[in-house]
C-alpha cells in the first residue's frame, strides 16, 4: 500500500485514508440539515437571507409541481441560471422529484443551448426571464415540453426588487413579461401554490444519475459526464474530510463560483448543505461587488479559480478593503500561479493551495494540504482519501515509477459513471475504472503530484517538447504582468512556436524586448516565446480559466486569410 500510495504517511492524523459513505441521495443532506439547523441561514443574496427550513420546503414544494408536470424517476431537467437562491431551491428540487439535473450556462447562444437540449433529451429548463427569448427559438427543434421563468428581482429584499428591473431593462435593451399559464411557468407562482406530497422514490446510490454536467467541449462537441449520487456525495465528503478545522454549521462560504460548473457546485452548493454553512451567492463575479461584500459577509471558505484571486489582488482599491475573515481556500479549475498563492496569503492572512480535478471526477481529486504541513511548490498535491492516482505510459499504458513523466490517471468512488450516449468516448476515457485524465505530469518519492501540461496543449517546435505553464510561471514572476497564457501558434519553420499573451497592469509600460530577456533569465533559448502579444483582457470561461485553444484557433484563422490573399 504505501509503494503505491506513499502520499498516505504525509496525511495527518485528522484526515482518514478511506471514508465511510450513508448510501443517501444529495437531496436528503439538505432535509438533514434543515432537521438539524432549521433556523440557520443557507443564503445570504444580495441582502436577502433564506434559512436551511424555508430552502427546504420550497425545494420540496418544486419538486412537487415538477412531479405534476410528469417529471419521473430520470427524466432530465435544465437549470440555467446564475448563482441565486432559486438555482438552490431548483438543484435540489429536481433531485428529490428524481430528476437528473442538467446545468446550463446562462450565456449560452442559441446554438449551444439547442445542442445541449438535444443531446440530453431535457424536457423541463429553468430559466432567468432575461434568458426566455433565446430559449423559445430552440424550443421548437428540441424535447423541451415545459419553461420555469424566475428573475433576480423574485429574492431581492425591498427596495432593490423594486430598482432592479429598471436597471437590468437598461442593461440588455428589453424586459421580458411572462404570464404563468400553458407550457409556461413563474417560479413565484410555482411556490404559492399549497402543499403536496411527493411521489415516494427508491434511489440506487451507487447507480443512479445525480448531474449531467456537460464538459466545455474544447475538442468537438461538448460531452454529458453522468455524475451518479455516490460520486458527487463522495467527493463532498472527502472535501469535508480535507476542511478538519472548519466547524459544522459555523463557517460562511463565498459562492463567487458559478454552480452550473461542477467545482463551484460540489464545494459551494452540495458540501455547505452538508455542513450546514451559509453560502453568500453573487450572480455575477464583479471584482469592487466582491471585495464588498467579503469585508460585509466576513466568509471564512473561499473555493475559487486562480482569476477570481488575479482579479482581487489587481483590484486599485484593494487596500481599502479587510479580507482578514478568509481563512481556507482551494484553487481550482486552472494552475494558480506561485506568485498569486503567496501574494493572496499576506493580504487575507489565511491559506490558499492548489487542487486539481476534472468534471469527470466530480471534480477534486488532488489537492495540497491546508495545515500541519509544509508547501510543496509547484504541486498539485496529493491524493484525496478513497482516491488513487499514478502515472501512467503514453506508450506502453503501463504504471510508471517516481519522477518519470506520463498521464496522470486516477480511481475513486468520484470517477464518473461514464459520458452521456457515447460508449466509445467513455471506453477511450475508462480503462479498468481508471480515468484518463489528458493532463502530462510526473509523481515524486513522497507521493507529490505535478502537472506539466495538457497532451494536447503540449508545443512540439523544432523537435523540443515545450509546455506552457512552464513559461507561464516564469512570466507570472513579472511584476509588470497580471494575466498571461501560452500557446504554440503554427510556425512554416519549427512547427509551432511559442507565443505569449500578456495583459499588463494598468499604466505598465513593459516592452516585448524586456519580458523577451526577462523570460530567457530562467528559461533555455528554445522554450522563451518567439512572440508577444499584449491585449487589455483574455478570453475566458464563465469559471475564469482562459481559454487558450480559442487564442490558437484565431492564429490558425489568421494564418489562412493570409495564404488565400497570397
Amino acid at each position: 500500500m504505501s509503494e503505491l500510495k506513499p502520499w498516505l504517511k504525509h496525511y495527518p492524523e485528522e484526515i482518514p485514508h478511506t471514508l465511510s459513505y450513508t448510501d443517501e441521495p444529495v437531496q436528503n443532506y439538505l432535509k438533514n440539515t434543515a432537521e438539524e439547523f432549521p433556523s440557520k441561514i443557507a443564503i445570504h443574496f444580495m441582502g436577502k437571507e433564506i434559512s436551511y427550513k424555508e430552502v427546504y420546503e420550497q425545494s420540496l414544494k418544486f419538486a412537487a409541481y415538477l412531479q405534476d408536470l410528469g417529471i419521473e424517476k430520470g427524466d432530465r431537467v435544465a437549470i440555467m441560471l446564475p448563482n441565486c437562491p432559486q438555482a438552490v431551491i431548483s438543484y435540489y428540487g429536481i433531485l428529490f422529484a428524481g430528476g437528473i439535473v442538467v446545468q446550463t450556462n446562462p450565456l449560452y447562444v442559441e446554438r449551444e443551448l439547442q445542442y445541449q437540449m438535444q443531446d440530453s433529451g431535457t424536457k423541463i429548463i429553468v430559466s432567468l426571464d432575461i434568458l426566455y427569448p433565446r430559449i423559445m427559438k430552440v424550443m421548437p427543434q428540441t424535447d423541451l415540453e415545459h419553461v420555469i421563468v424566475t428573475a433576480i428581482k423574485d429574492y431581492l429584499p425591498f427596495p432593490k426588487n423594486l430598482i432592479y428591473p429598471f436597471i437590468q431593462k437598461k442593461q440588455y435593451g428589453f424586459s421580458v413579461e411572462v404570464k404563468h399559464e400553458g407550457n409556461q411557468h413563474l417560479f413565484t407562482e410555482i411556490l404559492k401554490q399549497p402543499e403536496k406530497t411527493l411521489k415516494e422514490l427508491e434511489f440506487d446510490f451507487e447507480e443512479d444519475l445525480a448531474l449531467l454536467q456537460y464538459t466545455g467541449g474544447t475538442t468537438g462537441f461538448p460531452k454529458g459526464v453522468m455524475l451518479t449520487h455516490k460520486n458527487l456525495v463522495s467527493n463532498a465528503a472527502m472535501c469535508e474530510a480535507w476542511l478538519y478545522k472548519c466547524k459544522k454549521g459555523e463557517e460562511v462560504v463565498l459562492g463567487f463560483l458559478p454552480f452550473f460548473h461542477v467545482y463551484g457546485m460540489t464545494t459551494v452548493l452540495i458540501l455547505s448543505v452538508m455542513q450546514g454553512n451559509k453560502m453568500v451567492l453573487l450572480p455575477k463575479f464583479d471584482m469592487e461587488t466582491a471585495l464588498k461584500t467579503i469585508q460585509k459577509q466576513r466568509p471564512t471558505l473561499f473555493p475559487g479559480a486562480p482569476t477570481m484571486y488575479i482579479g482581487l489582488l489587481n483590484h486599485p482599491d484593494l487596500h481599502k478593503y479587510d479580507l482578514s475573515s478568509i481563512d481556507s481556500c482551494i484553487s481550482g479549475s486552472a494552475p494558480l500561479p506561485v506568485e498569486v498563492q503567496q501574494k493572496f496569503e499576506e493580504v487575507t492572512g489565511g491559506k490558499l493551495v492548489e487542487g486539481y480535478g476534472l468534471t469527470e471526477s466530480s471534480p477534486v481529486t488532488h489537492a495540497n494540504f491546508l495545515w500541519d504541513r509544509p508547501r510543496v511548490k509547484g504541486s498539485i498535491g496529493v491524493p484525496w482519501p478513497d482516491t488513487d492516482a499514478g502515472i501512467f505510459s503514453l506508450e506502453t499504458g503501463e504504471r510508471l515509477p517516481a519522477g518519470e513523466m506520463g498521464e496522470i490517471c486516477v480511481n475513486g468512488p468520484q470517477v464518473m459513471k461514464g459520458y452521456w450516449n457515447r460508449p466509445e468516448e467513455t471506453a477511450q476515457t475508462l480503462r479498468d475504472g481508471w480515468l484518463l485524465t489528458g493532463d502530462l505530469g510526473y509523481m515524486d518519492e513522497d507521493g507529490y503530484f505535478y502537472v506539466v501540461d495538457r497532451k494536447k496543449d503540449m508545443i512540439i517546435a523544432g523537435g523540443y517538447n515545450i509546455y506552457p505553464r512552464e513559461i507561464e510561471e516564469v512570466l507570472y514572476e513579472h511584476p509588470d504582468i497580471v494575466e498571461v497564457v501560452v500557446a504554440g501558434v503554427p510556425d512554416p519553420y519549427r512547427g509551432e512556436t511559442v507565443k505569449a499573451y500578456v495583459v499588463l497592469k494598468e499604466g505598465a509600460t513593459v516592452t516585448e524586448k524586456e519580458l523577451n530577456e526577462f523570460a530567457r533569465k530562467s528559461l533555455a533559448a528554445y522554450k522563451a516565446p518567439r512572440i508577444y502579444e499584449f491585449r487589455k483582457e483574455l478570453p475566458k470561461t464563465a469559471v475564469g480559466k482562459i481559454l487558450r485553444r480559442t487564442l490558437v484557433d484565431e492564429e490558425k484563422k489568421k494564418l489562412e486569410q493570409e495564404e488565400k490573399k497570397a
